[in-house]
């Protein structure tokens, strides 16, 4: 179940590479631009993946309890919810947008610039996030073949786009975003009637017991929600704190924020594949097996990315000439890549236990996990760095805040499961 997911994450996270890349010929101001986009993207996706989590766990339970009409049925309702939510969140934010700005510390000569930008990355976000609900569905029916498969297609598509929207037509940073919106809407037309020819989707909800389908979603989707909002929450703080930095050290944080995500796709791929496996064990009383199975993802988490972190510290003056021609965004990303890539051992470790805890239905842990890693880990940590030895130390004091964040989440995790196993062995 997780490769084909690691192969479709793979792939988003080398189109958004090739995306910073390709805008990063553009000069320093399209750059920062994106910076400063990204954190309202992390707060799409953190609403997106929120009620994904909820989709897997409730329609796979109600399919296991041999009600697939009702699990069609509950497909139907998650898109239409997750469409209208999307969509209001997007109208949000863009009457927010100078406010946003002004909060995040953007110069007022980017302003246009980002405007600019801003209606069609809204539309590629939210025509991402009804491909994402199709995949979710998928994913709750045991099919991780077509997401995956569905995730490489979009991604080749958008890789080839975007040199000719961005430089033949001379759209230049919008033309990065049309380019997404374009591969992301030929999915949906694709995905949406293989789901509805499955029968895995049904939109007559009047048969429904909407009451009871909107308590159950709820249960789930609002501590996962709220688990998925911190980062972003997060990441707007810590953007605000990077910009004062200067507009060169906003697109080199921007930068390392898109190769953090490609750094860490393993990772996501086993947050996707494991849940459904940790359920059927918890549902069949294993415990131990349950141990034994996330025990064996740790330890490999943790020398993945430790491999991973090595080779960006010995590869940060290629790929900081590669992916920027700007001599001061060079050199704050350079400073980036031999510092906090090597902490993403504990990153990786602290987003898997999230995932984990929610597919043992500790949803609450799950959340604590996702609070204290940021708000008690990872920002006080930079903000410390940052005072101590400015944009060198705020790099340092992420690392440090990584690391400390995964020992945190994995006693979490340990906690937890302890409890468990005790409640089964007094049931």
């Amino acid at each position: 179940m997780t490769w084909p997911m690691l192969f479709g994450v793979l792939s988003l996270m080398t189109f958004q590479l090739v995306d910073s890349a390709f805008i990063g010929q553009l000069g320093r101001d399209p750059l920062a631009a994106l910076g400063f986009t990204l954190p309202m993207q992390q707060l799409i996706i953190g609403l997106q993946v929120g009620l994904g989590i909820a989709t897997t766990a409730i329609i796979s339970r109600t399919l296991g309890a041999g009600d697939v009409l009702r699990a069609e049925r509950l497909g139907g309702l998650v898109v239409l919810v997750g469409a209208v939510l999307v969509l209001v969140l997007c109208v949000g934010l863009w009457l927010s947008q100078a406010l946003i700005m002004t909060m995040l510390g953007a110069e007022q000569s980017l302003l246009p610039l980002i405007r600019s930008y801003w209606i069609p990355w809204l539309l590629s976000a939210w025509t991402g996030a009804m491909l994402y609900f199709g995949y979710s569905v998928c994913r709750s029916h045991g099919d991780t073949k077509l997401p995956g498969y569905l995730m490489v297609a979009t991604s080749v598509l958008n890789i080839a786009l975007d040199p000719v929207f961005i430089f033949v037509f001379g759209w230049g940073l919008p033309g990065a975003a049309i380019a997404t919106v374009c591969s992301f809407a030929l999915g949906c037309l694709f995905i949406f009637p293989k789901l509805k020819k499955s029968g895995w989707l049904r939109f007559d909800l009047t048969q429904l017991a909407l009451a009871k389908a909107f308590r159950q979603l709820g249960a789930i989707t609002a501590p996962a929600m709220v688990s998925q909002l911190m980062p972003p929450a997060s990441a707007m703080l810590a953007t605000a704190l990077v910009a004062g930095f200067g507009s060169a050290a906003v697109a080199a944080w921007g930068l390392g924020t898109r190769l953090e995500f490609f750094s860490i796709v393993v990772v996501l791929a086993l947050t996707m594949s494991m849940p459904p496996m940790i359920g059927r064990l918890l549902g069949a009383g294993e415990i131990g097996q349950i141990r034994r199975l996330v025990r064996l993802a740790v330890r490999f988490v943790v020398l993945w990315q430790l491999v991973i972190g090595l080779i960006w510290l010995v590869a940060s003056g290629l790929v900081s000439e590669l992916f920027t021609s700007d001599r001061e965004v060079r050199n704050v990303l350079g400073t980036y890549l031999v510092r906090v890539p090597l902490s993403y051992s504990g990153l990786g470790v602290c987003m898997l236990m999230v995932s984990v805890c929610n597919a043992l239905g500790l949803a609450m842990r799950a959340l604590l996990v996702s609070t204290m890693r940021l708000f008690l880990c990872f920002l006080p940590l930079l903000w410390v760095g940052a005072q101590i030895a400015g944009i060198s130390g705020l790099m340092t004091g992420a690392l440090a805040g990584n690391l400390l964040a995964g020992i945190m989440a994995y006693s979490f995790y340990r906690q937890g499961v302890r409890k468990l196993a005790w409640q089964f062995a007094h049931s």
